[in-house]
């Protein structure tokens, strides 16, 4: 077994003797790794549509799922158990590194992370580009509690679990399992707040969908991923701070000032219509680019994306191309980390390379 952190390795120990017996049979090995969310919530009737998040523990949820057990040999972590709206950047990295561990020392077949549903798209999309396995990871959350009189967590976890299990999924990238399809980690996005067909692949549509615990698959992305991607975090706890600023009629340049004056590294502005900004806030981008800032040019519109083509804008900036802000943040903090291991600001024309590419 390869060397890990102390942290990893007593996790890893307990798990060791589970895989190699499980190794023996001829259902896949799955680990789930639980954090939280609605699909752990609990309400005080199954009618009531408030409800606390969070609340019970990954052994409860699978519970509720008939016959998950015949599909594969399963494991639970429980990670945490927060509202994702509080995901933090240091549980990122304990996914990251539990995964990373339990690929490389062969302890399973797939991964299925339990999640809430307002950041899970950014937390696939972290991993999508972080994770250099081949092996399938698949997040899944539900938009009712566990306690709802039609609570969708249990489908949306067998069917998680069914994709992890599955061969066809492997080197597809992370992706997402909720209502049935599978969605890219790269376009997925949350598109309703309280409907339980909340999430889509607005540009590309979805990979894919599940029937009778089978995923069928008619696309596959084509963007750099998981075992191709050129980013390396191990050893790493942090990222190059970088933020988002919206745009909208008659924007305040406040937000803009504050970021650059607060060291930011990057900034993506998420634009009206084709990633557009007022002249005030273009005035005070440029001044953050003097300094060194990375702006990227994105869009608030949920599909179509953002290219090179808008008149009266640096053509020096990147362009975020298809993906939404909160993607374009995460791409950028780490197309950063080269520029924060060799201290100087990375190249514009090397960070739309990588907004091509990935």
């Amino acid at each position: 077994m390869k060397k890990l952190t102390p942290l990893i390795s007593f996790l890893l120990l307990s798990l060791s003797l589970w895989a190699n017996t499980a190794n023996s049979t001829q259902r896949p090995r799955i680990v789930i790794l639980a954090t939280g969310g609605t699909i752990a919530g609990s309400a005080s009737s199954s009618t009531q549509a408030s409800y606390k998040p969070g609340v019970i523990s990954v052994e409860q949820i699978i519970a509720t799922v008939p016959d998950i057990e015949k599909i594969a040999i399963l494991k639970s972590i429980q990670v945490c158990n927060i509202s994702s709206q509080n995901m933090e950047l240091s549980i990122w990295f304990k996914l990251y590194n539990t995964i990373d561990s339990l690929f490389s020392n062969d302890l399973c077949d797939g991964v299925v992370i339990t999640h809430g549903t307002d950041t899970m798209e950014e937390t696939a999309y972290f991993l999508n580009l972080t994770i250099k396995h081949s092996r399938p990871v698949v997040l899944t959350g539900a938009m009712r509690p566990s306690t709802s009189l039609s609570a969708d967590g249990p489908f949306n976890l067998f069917n998680a679990v069914s994709v992890a299990a599955s061969q066809k999924t492997i080197n597809r990238g992370v992706m997402v399992v909720m209502n049935d399809f599978i969605l890219s980690a790269d376009d997925v996005t949350k598109t309703n707040t309280v409907n339980t067909a909340a999430f889509s692949c607005p540009n590309y549509g979805p990979l894919g969908y599940i029937r009778d615990g089978e995923p069928r698959f008619f696309r596959e992305s084509v963007a750099k991923h998981t075992v191709n991607s050129e980013f390396d975090i191990k050893g790493m706890n942090t990222l190059p701070p970088v933020e988002i600023i919206y745009s909208y009629t008659f924007s305040s340049i406040i937000p803009v000032r504050a970021l650059i004056e607060a060291n930011v590294k990057g900034i993506v502005v998420a634009g009206v219509g084709h990633g557009n900004y007022s002249a005030a806030v273009k005035n005070e981008l440029e001044k953050g680019s003097r300094k060194g800032v990375a702006i990227i040019r994105s869009t608030r519109i949920a599909s179509g994306g953002v290219d090179c083509a808008a008149e009266d804008y640096d053509p020096s900036w990147p362009v975020a191309y298809l993906k939404n802000p909160q993607k374009a943040r995460i791409l950028l903090m780490l197309a950063l980390i080269k520029s924060s291991k060799s201290s100087e600001s990375l190249n514009p024309k090397e960070i739309q390379r990588i907004f091509t590419e990935y």
